[in-house]
């Protein structure tokens, strides 16, 4: 009996699934399971109904769940799945990570691995250059500014990550975040985020522009050029000595209330595709991923970076990776949620297009781009 399941293309996103599935064959010796993973942009993208027919499991982000319940893509997690158990994931839930998953009152996935962005910077070079890490976003200014001939501070800018830092600031800004609840943004609290990240792009290290957290993590960790990074999404994997060559450290955003609210929730859901033959033992296997001895030990130990709470609050866990969990945990506490209905993810595309462009030719009436982005929401709402 085989399953085959698609993931993402790095190793948090397929380590853990790969050593899942070794461990899940040991309980279950007549069971295969195999993973195909493809790029991030695909992940973030592509879409869903063009991968049902061809895989069992899914690693999906949380705002396809509109789409694929619309196209009945997936399967009802809570029809499979004992209550108790559930319960048990809702209660420890990073943030809104169980939550963003729980759509037309049914659970289609368990959050096995959870994310938002957060700030990230390389202590080493912090240190050395006797700098400091913002805590505001004047101070994330005034550190770009003082930065050394060839440091810099940077930023992904590829269209989802400049949708994505907009977004979190606007959340953080208004205290709500008005897309998921099928308002119009308020052009004031608009015009104040792009206020923020059009300060920041003259200081922001070129390749920003083209990068998406991967591209730039991976730069930040191979090479000494980038200090800080105020908004990208958390890989645990370059928290851990040896991932790279240089260890990144993680912390909080920055914030001007003094809570770092407002970050665009991420992470990834394991689900079951609706066209799953042997639905009960898929079930099974998407439980034992996301238990929480499961989470913290074996999960973790192979590059994943877990959605459990437990997870994230274990003390040995977190000795392994620079506390990265302990010290992102707030900014996933206070995350905010993306919208989720059917057409989402083509706004999303859109949207992030329409903010990288004015980003980087810097020269745009504020007002007129928040109206056009509340326009683009409402007739993707409308279908």
């Amino acid at each position: 009996m085989q399953f085959n399941g698609m993931t993402w293309s790095h190793e948090r996103g397929l380590n853990p699934l790969v050593a899942a599935s070794r461990v899940f064959q040991e309980r279950e010796p007549g069971v295969q399971i195999r993973w195909d993973a493809r790029s991030l942009s695909d992940f973030e993208l592509y879409p869903l109904e063009l991968l049902v027919d061809q895989y069992d499991f899914l690693m999906i982000d949380h705002p396809h769940i509109g789409t694929a319940v619309a196209k009945g893509l997936l399967l009802p997690l809570d029809e499979l799945i004992e209550e108790e158990f559930l319960l048990d994931q809702a209660r420890h839930s990073t943030g809104l990570s169980y939550a963003s998953y729980t759509f037309n009152g049914k659970q289609w996935a368990l959050p096995v691995d959870a994310a938002a962005q957060f700030s990230a910077y390389r202590k080493d070079l912090i240190d050395s250059n006797k700098m400091f890490v913002p805590s505001n976003w004047n101070e994330v200014l005034e550190l770009a500014k003082q930065m050394p001939a060839g440091l810099t501070i940077g930023m992904p800018l590829v269209p989802v990550h400049a949708y994505s830092s907009f977004f979190t600031l606007c959340a953080q800004i208004a205290g709500r975040a008005y897309w998921s609840e099928a308002l119009d943004l308020p052009i004031e609290i608009g015009e104040q985020a792009l206020s923020i990240m059009k300060g920041l792009m003259p200081f922001l290290h070129p390749a920003s522009v083209d990068c998406d957290p991967i591209g730039m993590l991976d730069l930040m960790g191979t090479k000494n050029e980038i200090v800080y990074i105020p908004l990208i999404y958390g890989y645990v994997n370059y928290a851990k000595e040896k991932f790279r060559s240089h260890v990144i450290t993680f912390d909080n955003i920055p914030s001007d209330s003094g809570i770092p609210s407002g970050s665009m929730i991420g992470g990834v859901g394991l689900a079951i595709s609706s066209r799953c033959r042997y639905k009960e033992l898929a079930a099974d296997f998407v439980k034992m991923v996301a238990s929480p001895s499961f989470q913290r030990t074996t999960y973790f130990m192979n590059e994943g970076q877990p959605g459990h709470k437990t997870a994230w609050l274990d003390s040995e866990v977190n000795r392994l990776c620079g506390n990265f969990f302990k010290n992102t945990l707030d900014t996933m506490m206070h995350g905010s949620l993306r919208p989720r209905f059917d057409g989402y993810i083509l706004f999303q595309e859109q949207a992030g297009h329409l903010i990288r462009e004015v980003l980087i030719n810097r020269s745009f009436d504020g007002k007129t781009v928040i109206r056009k982005l509340n326009e683009m929401h409402r007739v993707a709402r409308a279908g």
